[in-house]
């Protein structure tokens, strides 16, 4: 069994008091993991966690060695009247791979003329289009009609084997389409329960409540989509 990308344990955090954990859990190499709770559980505090960006008040997110991430906001900033094109953008986030055919055709429009729905699904392969083998998603389904989130999740289905891509979501049908497991925070925000959803098909192996084997601390952050300037 491959040892975690991700190893989170007793992970509490927030801003100026706590606001999610004590947390456990891991996450591996070729896993699509769902991030489920309601809203003002802290879902979204905990990717800003493992990016860096809130205070940890106790314990720790270990990651293997050299590993980047990639996180994707859960509104990306799109400053308004920007001549920006949609290729530029994924050039500025170091995307080197051809994105989905149906994207194709926005590259060269600028990202202000385009929909809420077609920025969105450019900036989540601005995260999945890149090198970075842990990739952290806020809430993608923003602003997407049910054809779009169908290429959405054909997108998430077709990551790299040695990445781990987490999602947050409300979207309980979405997340169990999506992801091989979701993990519900509860009401609290202070415990993991962990299920298996329907994309469990495709799942790699996995380790729940992570043993901290192999990862080290402080990931360097490879790509930020949706932080102004």
């Amino acid at each position: 069994m491959s040892a975690p990308l991700l190893a989170v344990e007793g992970l509490t955090a927030g801003y100026g008091e706590p606001v999610v954990g004590p947390l456990s859990f891991s996450v591996a190499p070729g896993e699509v993991v769902g991030i489920w709770g309601p809203n003002g559980c802290g879902k979204s505090t905990l990717l800003h966690a493992l990016a860096g960006g809130v205070r940890v008040f106790a314990g720790r997110a270990a990651v293997s060695p050299g590993l980047t991430i990639g996180y994707l906001e859960q509104r990306p900033h799109r400053p308004q009247e920007m001549p920006l094109t949609g290729r530029e953008l994924l050039a500025f986030a170091g995307v080197r791979r051809p994105p989905p055919e149906r994207l194709a055709g926005w590259l060269d429009r600028r990202i202000d003329r385009l929909s809420g729905g077609q920025y969105q699904l450019l900036s989540v392969w601005a995260v999945l289009g890149g090198e970075s083998r842990l990739v952290l998603i806020d809430e993608p389904t923003n602003n997407l009609d049910p054809q779009a989130e169908g290429l959405l999740i054909e997108m998430l289905a077709a990551q790299d084997a040695r990445r781990a891509v987490l999602v947050v979501s409300h979207e309980h049908d979405f997340l169990d389409r999506a992801c091989q497991r979701v993990l519900d925070l509860g009401a609290s925000g202070k415990n993991v329960r962990a299920r298996k959803a329907r994309g469990a098909d495709s799942a790699a192996p996995h380790r729940d409540g992570g043993d901290g084997r192999g990862p080290g601390d402080g990931p360097p952050l490879d790509v930020w989509v949706g932080r102004p300037g």
